[in-house]
């Protein structure tokens, strides 16, 4: 008899065991040290939600909290805007016209500004110190934890017979194939943005890059 209760006590041990629903991981959250370079992790290709649920979640923040972005959170915003997918070819996230590739990303922090360098995934500090102020007017543009510029290199157009204003065209587009990859991003993994078009006409000269070759295309704010 007392082996049959041990038995049944056994067997119900079990049937709890396989009815626990599993515990879930918490995405690992390190902190950004804003040092001269600030390498990134591999974006994880499997976090957050489906495409169709980010399409669902679209839409463009104006309010942010103080808190910071991970590291690996920064990392999946830069991999979503100009991230290399296709190693061999170069290629990135986003569609280019003629796949000239001439936009830039720079990265705006409360600590300094950086130059996304896609083929090492990396950022590099092109000056420390807050210059949010040039990006805008609007409060929440200052509160967001990162505001990302996507600047326009006319140079890789030099030897194409395209007009200026077909130019400047054609970079508008590319740099909003960037944002929305970003902001689709962002609705998948609870980050929150919105893109915008407007800047400070001191940008290119804060970030040190010549009028006559560079033009700002667009810009856009991250947090949470």
């Amino acid at each position: 008899m007392k082996q049959l209760i041990l038995m049944a006590a056994g067997l119900l041990m079990t049937a709890c065991c396989c009815n626990q629903q599993p515990t879930e991981v918490e995405p690992v959250a390190t902190p950004v040290v804003y040092e001269a370079e600030i390498q990134l992790p591999a974006p994880d290709l499997t976090r957050g939600t489906t495409v169709g649920e980010a399409l669902a979640n679209r839409r463009s923040w104006r309010e942010y909290s103080v808190e910071q972005l991970s590291l690996e959170e920064l990392s999946g915003v830069l991999y979503a805007a100009a991230g290399i997918n296709r190693p061999e070819t170069k290629r990135l996230t986003a569609p280019s016209a003629l796949a000239l590739y001439p936009i830039r990303v720079y990265a705006f922090f409360k600590e300094g500004i950086y130059r996304y360098e896609a083929e090492e995934h990396k950022l590099v500090r092109v000056k420390e110190g807050n210059y949010m102020a040039v990006l805008g007017a609007q409060p929440f543009v200052a509160e967001a934890a990162l505001n990302l510029v996507y600047v326009a290199d006319l140079s890789v157009y030099a030897d194409k017979p395209i007009p200026a204003e077909k130019v400047l065209y054609l970079c508008g587009q590319d740099a909003a194939g960037y944002a929305e990859n970003v902001n689709l991003y962002t609705a998948g993994t609870g980050l929150r943005s919105i893109t915008r078009g407007s800047a400070s006409a001191e940008l290119l000269a804060v970030i040190g890059l010549d009028a006559a070759q560079y033009a700002f295309a667009l810009a856009q704010s991250v947090g949470k």
